[in-house]
């Protein structure tokens, strides 16, 4: 049994709830999945202060003591993610955006390999199209498998060719999603993940040391000695542009000290 577990960035149950809880019961038709829906307005998440020390000295450091910590262990023990929200003035909502904030140490340090990740974006009008993207980028850098969203343009009162298009754009994510949830490979890097990573690795291996929990994370992990965050098999093509970003991170922390 797979857990999938959708957090909804919207203050109401309207149309965002309505269509992840449509692209869930599409889910679970597909096999043997559990699935939950978390409101974020249900919780208290304080907004980021800035203060880096999730970054610098550990998560646990962080001075705000709100719900973040009880949501993140429920992302730690699915299987899949979901993050849906609507569309306010061409982005995602502040509670999605505070939410993603007091998770980015996670951009930082990425745990969520094997594990998949897809969004929704419900808007009222056909614009804006980037806050899918955005979504996506951000499960590639916490380490989701990332799998392609759906916009949904859902204007008010919804008419019946409205919920048709909407429920057909579901259920063909749906597909997707629950073969990339029954995969057990991990996905070759796009070459702006492993740009991050090879470039990323190297300005902290050159400018930290072990007082950085950044820097001792990477060092547990032994990712400075390593072609990418997981084992993967990478062409000629993608080995040599990893050494190309090695030279480009060490040449950025060079100019940096000059």
């Amino acid at each position: 049994m797979k857990k999938v577990l959708a957090f909804v960035g919207s203050a109401r149950t309207r149309h965002t709830h309505q269509a992840v809880s449509r692209f869930l019961e599409h889910l679970e038709a597909l096999g043997a999945v559990e699935s939950e829906i978390v409101m974020l307005n249900d919780y208290h998440l304080e907004t980021c202060r800035g203060c880096k020390l999730c970054f610098e000295t550990g998560e646990e450091a962080c001075p705000l003591k709100d719900d973040r910590d009880a949501l993140i262990e429920k992302m730690l023990v699915a299987d899949a993610v979901v993050f849906a929200s609507p569309s306010y003035m061409f982005q995602v909502s502040g509670l999605m955006k505070t939410f993603i904030d007091r998770l980015a140490f996670y951009g930082h340090r990425p745990r969520f390999f094997g594990k998949t990740f897809t969004n929704i974006v419900v808007q009222g009008l056909p614009f804006g199209g980037g806050i899918g993207k955005y979504l996506s980028f951000v499960g590639s850098c916490f380490g989701f498998n990332t799998v392609v969203g759906s916009r949904i343009v859902a204007r008010e009162p919804l008419m019946p060719q409205d919920l048709r298009k909407m429920d057909k754009a579901l259920a063909t994510q749906s597909k997707r999603f629950y073969a990339a949830l029954a995969s057990e490979s991990y996905p070759t890097p796009t070459l702006t993940m492993l740009m991050g990573f090879r470039i990323g690795r190297t300005i902290m291996k050159l400018e930290l040391d072990e007082r950085s929990r950044d820097y001792r994370y990477y060092q547990e992990k032994d990712w400075f000695n390593a072609d990418y965050f997981y084992p993967v098999r990478l062409g000629p093509l993608r080995k040599a542009l990893g050494r190309l970003f090695d030279a480009v991170g060490a040449r950025m922390a060079r100019n940096r000290k000059s």
